[in-house]
């Protein structure tokens, strides 16, 4: 099949390789030349396991393209994606401008039927919004479909080559055999392709997410009550997480979700809801908890040193919101590093790929350290913001040898406190009946 993927940021890099992975012939498009160029030579502008790789053998089989031009990706291809960007307003909707600019070029070099796939985090509406724009500028015919991406930062690849479901919004009996027929190859073992109308669709990518981060707040709600009556979250986890109705997964409590999904499309689900006269009670509890929750390890920071920082050296290990990815949107560890700043502590940070992406946020403001143990050379405490795995087995003598103080603040819960305080560490985590406070 004959593709177009019109945006060439984290999902729509994704979504093209991967399409061009199962033998559809691809064209990338994008308005940056930088980038087109950086990516004609195989090079991925962001981190993602396993993407780069994909690329280089995509492009050596001739498979994916990058192009500057709409123009001939609109014309030469039956297939066009939109993967491009949808900022938060100030109100807290979704900036649709991207998305309805390149809708009406698509309109004017429309040159017979296309398939318009809104890969785009999208609020409800937009698929009418966009076949609006295109029929002002065209007589062809064509149809949109709302096909919401579920990808994590971290295993995009792995979740679009072997998706739980392919969710997909659309009214046309054709265009629904031409998705079928393209996303086959990918739900071989009986996942299912779910249809719906457009709207449904749309909500259905800000409802998930919602629901995730609505589960991830509640557990850091428990650990906060853990620590107010002496319970152990870890043990609290474990007893409900077998429980089929709830499920093992996003039960770890913490400092918080970040990233550039769950904030957004939270602060879009509450517009939307607030937009249609109705108050979403939950999410609004739920943004408020989590922003609370990225101070939460400063609090305890602060209560240890008796509010005393000023002029004392702190190690950070992991920059970026989550393991395996360099993204540091709405990161808790952008709020505690300028929390610490604030307050006159000096900051030694370490993280295995987010450095060049935070110092673009906070600049020379702290000191980067590309090896985790000279960022604790003289330092009064570690915090541990990202669980990366290259944390969870470090020497801990050698930690007490570099470290005037023998203190880790834990904001991700990686380390049995019993087995590090039998190390000789002051071990601070979250909601696991801490003591030293």
């Amino acid at each position: 099949m004959k593709i177009s993927v019109i945006g060439t940021g984290y999902v729509g890099l994704v979504v093209g390789t991967c399409l061009a992975e199962s033998g559809n012939n691809v064209v990338c498009v994008d308005i940056d030349e930088e980038k087109i160029k950086m990516l004609r030579k195989g090079k991925s502008p962001i981190f993602e396991p396993g993407l780069e790789e994909l690329l280089r053998s995509n492009i050596h089989e001739k498979r994916i393209t990058f192009t500057t031009s709409i123009e001939n990706a609109v014309k030469q291809n039956e297939v066009i994606f939109l993967a491009l960007p949808t900022p938060p307003n100030e109100d807290g909707s979704a900036d649709l401008k991207h998305v309805l600019t390149v809708a009406k070029q698509i309109g004017k070099f429309l040159n017979g039927y296309k398939v318009i796939v809104t890969k785009s985090t999208v609020p409800v509406g937009t698929a009418d919004k966009i076949r609006m724009t295109i029929e002002r500028e065209t007589t062809y015919e064509f149809d949109v479909v709302s096909n919401p991406e579920f990808l994590k930062e971290g295993a995009a690849v792995s979740d679009f080559m072997k998706p739980d479901r392919v969710v997909l919004g659309l009214r046309s009996v054709r265009a629904r055999k031409i998705m079928e027929d393209l996303y086959e190859p990918f739900v071989r073992t009986g996942n299912p392709i779910i249809v719906m109308d457009e709207r449904s669709s749309e909500i259905t990518k800000y409802a998930a997410n919602s629901l995730l981060a609505t589960k991830i707040t509640f557990m850091n709600e428990v650990a906060n009550l853990c620590e107010k009556v002496g319970a152990n979250v870890d043990s609290i986890r474990r007893g409900i997480g077998s429980d089929v109705r709830i499920g093992q997964h996003f039960l770890f409590s913490g400092i918080g979700y970040g990233g550039s999904c769950f904030p957004k499309d939270i602060t879009a689900l509450m517009h939307t809801s607030a937009h249609a006269g109705y108050d979403f009670k939950i999410l609004k509890a739920v943004d408020e908890v989590n922003t609370k929750q990225k101070s939460i390890l400063v609090d305890k920071l602060l209560k240890y040193f008796r509010k005393k920082i000023k002029g004392k050296h702190i190690a950070v290990w992991g920059l970026s919101f989550k393991p395996n990815t360099d993204d540091v949107r709405e990161a808790p560890s952008l709020v505690i590093i300028k929390q610490l700043l604030k307050r006159g502590a000096v900051i030694r940070v370490h993280d295995p790929v987010a450095m060049k992406e935070i110092r673009k946020q906070i600049g020379d403001s702290v000191k980067y350290f590309e090896n985790n143990y000279d960022a604790l050379k003289g330092t009064e405490a570690l915090l541990i913001l990202t669980e990366w795995n290259e944390f969870r087995r470090p020497d801990f003598e050698r930690m007490k040898q570099l470290m005037k103080r023998n203190i880790i603040f834990d904001g991700r819960n990686i380390y049995d406190p019993v087995m590090v305080r039998e190390k000789g560490f002051i071990y601070i985590s979250i909601g696991r009946g801490e003591i030293g406070l």
